[in-house]
């Protein structure tokens, strides 16, 4: 049987994520919502949302002892992260004064500017970014299959990942300005949107990544 653990630290839609991967999981596959640091570890794969603010985010983390089983996980096995699961894995985050993160990738988590406009309309664009939005992959990944080029997924955020190495960044979205919308490298693969808000999109992504072995 191959399992998936969803971690749990308060801090996700963790019943929505977990629905939407049961309902494309393989037979034989079992998916766990799972604070315990020695399920996490001994799952095959392993899908890290998050949802709130990154001071809160990384304080429950930090509580539970879950910080360092993700860091270790994100080095063996097929690991997913949405949302402030994907920001939690940079460096740092402007949120809350600063905040240092697991510092899996090298990068910053900036605020959207306040005065930002869309190119064409001209038109004031709100923070936060909120709503369906393309999303344009910069190079092929299994996690992309059966994904169209500029399919729109579904946002809600007001701070964006910018990651050091630009070679990492696997998507970019338009809002005032291009910004990173996905990372990868290796075994890691990790979006700012959420796939379980997405429609089909969101359900293929998910699909893809629990049959994943980890290798691009």
């Amino acid at each position: 049987m191959s399992t998936v653990a969803v971690v749990d630290y308060g801090m996700g839609n963790l019943h929505s994520v977990a629905k939407a991967l049961e309902r494309v999981a393989p037979r034989g596959t079992s998916v766990r919502v799972t604070s315990s640091a020695h399920d996490i570890a001994a799952a095959d794969r392993v899908v890290f949302p998050g949802v709130g603010a990154m001071r809160d985010c990384m304080g429950e983390l930090q509580r539970r002892g879950l910080d360092e089983v993700v860091r270790e996980q994100a080095r063996r096995k097929p690991l997913l992260a949405v949302c402030v699961g994907m920001q939690i894995l940079l460096d740092f985050s402007a949120e809350n004064n600063g905040i240092a993160c697991l510092g899996i990738f090298a990068g910053r988590v900036e605020l959207f500017d306040s005065n930002m406009h869309d190119a064409r309309s001209g038109e004031r664009l709100k923070v936060p970014h909120m709503g369906w939005n393309q999303v344009h992959q910069h190079a092929p990944h299994p996690l992309w299959e059966s994904i169209a080029q500029d399919t729109r997924f579904y946002f809600v955020h007001s701070y964006y990942a910018q990651p050091v190495d630009a070679r990492v960044t696997a998507a970019t979205t338009e809002y005032g300005a291009n910004f990173t919308c996905a990372i990868a490298r290796d075994n890691i693969f990790a979006v700012q949107f959420h796939p379980e808000k997405s429609a089909a999109a969101g359900l293929q992504l998910y699909s893809n990544f629990l049959r994943w072995n980890g290798t691009v």
